[in-house]
């Protein structure tokens, strides 16, 4: 094919996890074995998509000059939620920013799209998921929720699309119309029986087009919601024992949409130049990827350590499960609690929003030419040396901080009270009242080292209010 590819990659768990033991203690439903990644009550598939893709920025040389957001369940219809997650990530105005939602299929669509446009525009594709179904279903149970980036382009390619393969049928398996907020599925047998021929045609179909055959797999990814199929696919794809990729559902559950690139990214952190790498997705059809890993790949995976981006296996490893069922289940909106009496919040105004669009979604604050003082929020006049409009801007959300004190609200509103303030000292000057998330306020103690990330503050008629928050950085345990 054209030599263009992926440049980097990034991957995003989310930090709590419910055991599904909790599920099962609670409505007495299956052995309860493993795990699931669970999105908190402030992130959405947008905020999750951010964190990705800030990942696969960390050691990108060059911004992306498009940006492809894929979920099936976007914070926004008939509103890009592309250009949130291009705001957060202080991209240019010449990037474009598309959405592509709907079903999950259309996830490895846009990363077939962002590597067609390689060869002439750096494309950065970010897929997320965060997978819903009714309470002890198998949807809730086996699924979870993250995020996956991959930023492709001409030069430095890690790995190159070198063949495809495609096959499509109209069946019904799994679906949900405008409105509903869990899918619906058929009966396993049928979708067994119609996806495992579909993807012995894409993966024949990709092989050939590649040049190459199974003996020469040495990464195989199978995914897709349809846990039947799958299974009965991987075990007749002739591969060697051995290449096929772990599978994470035990422990994060299954991503939907974010699946397949949650595995390709984990194969990317342990791959070694010049090896084939397969990626097979089932989803209403069947679409095959074979790339092959280039002299790049180590360089990157030492930047990318250098940087301090955890790899998936770290992240599945750091996850925290002890999250209460009820918890869950107030997250989701399943389970409706009493809130702290306080009024509910109003939306946030649209121009007030677009005058402070820098500091409000990339986290931008001003830092005085003159005497080099920090300001935050950004200001024209310098509170130490009072010079006018001699500011610069400057991205902190990447820049860490520390707790200089802190204060637990239990009346805030909040769908997880109670609301933990921190004041934070960034690194290199700058002092900032914020929230503080993915954290207990029993384990927070003044020094902590804490990181940003972007989230949802609270959603009032209709319309999401973004912002940066606190987090205990990676890493790091609380209280020490």
């Amino acid at each position: 094919m054209s030599g263009a590819g992926i440049v980097s990659w990034g991957a995003y768990l989310p930090y709590w996890r419910l055991r599904r033991a909790a599920i099962a203690q609670v409505l007495g439903s299956g052995p309860g074995k493993g795990a699931r990644a669970v999105a908190s009550y402030d992130e959405d598939t947008t905020t999750l998509g951010v964190e990705a893709a800030r990942r696969a920025l960390a050691v990108a040389t060059a911004a992306p000059q498009d940006l492809l957001f894929s979920t099936p369940a976007p914070g926004y219809l008939d509103k890009t939620s592309a250009t949130v997650v291009h705001a957060a990530l202080g991209l240019g105005r010449d990037c474009g920013a598309y959405d592509f939602s709907g079903a999950p299929r259309s996830a490895i669509g846009t990363l077939l799209m962002a590597l067609s446009a390689a060869p002439q525009r750096r494309t950065l594709a970010v897929l997320s998921d965060l997978r819903t179904g009714l309470a002890g279903g198998s949807e809730e149970r086996d699924t979870g929720d993250g995020g996956v980036a991959f930023l492709c382009g001409a030069e430095g390619a890690v790995a190159e699309l070198i063949g495809r393969g495609a096959a499509s049928d109209e069946f019904l398996d799994r679906w949900r119309v405008p409105g509903e907020p869990d899918s619906h599925v058929w009966e396993e047998r049928f979708g067994e029986e119609m996806y495992v021929p579909l993807a012995r045609e894409a993966f024949a179909d990709a092989l050939k087009s590649a040049g190459v055959t199974e003996n020469d797999v040495d990464h195989a990814i199978v995914s897709g919601l349809h846990a039947r199929a799958v299974k009965a696919v991987t075990a007749g794809l002739g591969v060697a024992a051995g290449t096929v990729s772990p599978d994470l559902t035990g422990s994060v559950g299954n991503l939907g949409a974010a699946q397949a690139g949650l595995a390709l990214a984990d194969v990317l952190e342990r791959a070694r130049p010049g090896q084939v790498v397969v990626v097979l997705t089932l989803a209403d059809g069947a679409d095959a990827l074979v790339l092959r890993t280039t002299d790049a790949l180590v360089e990157t995976q030492v930047a990318r350590r250098a940087a301090g981006v955890r790899t998936v296996a770290e992240q599945v490893a750091a996850g925290r499960d002890d999250l209460a069922y009820a918890t869950f289940l107030t997250w989701r909106g399943q389970l409706h609690r009493e809130p702290p009496r306080r009024p509910d919040p109003e939306r946030p105004g649209a121009p007030i929003v677009r005058r402070s669009e820098g500091w409000k979604y990339a986290f931008a604050a001003s830092t005085c030419s003159a005497c080099g003082f920090r300001h935050m929020p950004p200001t024209r006049a310098c509170l130490s040396c009072r010079a006018i409009d001699q500011m610069r801007s400057e991205r902190l959300a990447d820049v860490g901080g520390t707790v200089a004190t802190f204060t637990i609200d239990h009346l805030a509103y909040s769908l997880s009270p109670p609301v933990i303030g921190v004041i934070v000292d960034f690194d290199g000057g700058g002092r900032y009242r914020c929230e503080l998330t993915d954290a207990r306020p029993d384990e927070l103690s003044i020094g902590d080292r804490v990181a940003m990330t972007f989230r949802r503050i609270y959603t009032a008629d209709g319309v999401h209010n973004y912002f940066w928050k606190a987090r205990p950085e990676e890493g790091t345990t609380h209280g020490e």
